[in-house]
């Protein structure tokens, strides 16, 4: 995976440091998002694909690796790497516990950073294939008819037109839509189309 491949996410509650970061990371090519909280970051990770997150440990609202410890409560697998300049063993433990893959105590040399990011790019890859198969296990739950409905959405037919050439009601793709949609764990119909290009549904 390339550098353009992905999105570093900055999370610190100090703008110079943000600013900083990302004033070093651009530099080197990289494309990134800064996030002044971690509340922030929780509220728009949902939507984030292919990303690496660089977060600050020791922060006012919810701390990195709470932060951490949430999103992997929700299932998201965000490579991360955390920055302290408090860091000690325990912290570096509890981190490493919550899913950090790297732990970088302030000050450090920015190629530090750089060589962490790169490496949690590696991880990037392998999330996304894990995504795919956990996508695959889903759509195996559906039914035939299902798949024939799902087929149907996402090459943007309407409900009336999905059960003419299913020989079925609109009432009934209504139904098998919500069933779809259930089984998917699909948040919207975006997320359900998204997830239907990366099975390959698209090209059946």
């Amino acid at each position: 995976m390339t550098i353009g491949d992905y999105v570093v996410h900055i999370v610190d509650d100090e703008e110079p440091v943000r600013k900083s970061l990302a004033f070093l990371l651009t530099i080197e090519g990289f494309t990134v998002r800064l996030h002044e909280s971690a509340t922030a970051f929780l509220r728009a990770a949902p939507d984030i694909r292919n990303a690496c997150l660089v977060t600050d440990l020791r922060m006012p609202d919810i701390d990195g690796v709470e932060l951490l410890r949430r999103l992997r409560e929700q299932g998201r697998r965000i490579p991360a790497i955390v920055i302290t300049g408090h860091g000690d063993v325990p912290m570096a433990v509890a981190a490493m516990k919550a899913g950090a893959l790297d732990f970088i105590e302030k000050p450090f040399e920015d190629q530090i950073l750089i060589d962490s990011i790169k490496r949690a790019a590696e991880e990037i890859e392998k999330v996304a294939f894990n995504d795919v198969h956990s996508i695959a296990s889903r759509l195996a739950m559906l039914t035939e008819r299902e798949r024939e409905v799902l087929s149907g959405i996402v090459a943007g037919l309407p409900n009336k037109t999905i059960g003419y050439d299913l020989d079925i009601s609109p009432r009934t793709v209504e139904v098998h839509r919500a069933n779809i949609m259930s089984k998917m764990e699909a948040r919207s119909l975006a997320e359900l189309v998204r997830m239907a290009i990366a099975a390959g549904v698209l090209d059946q």
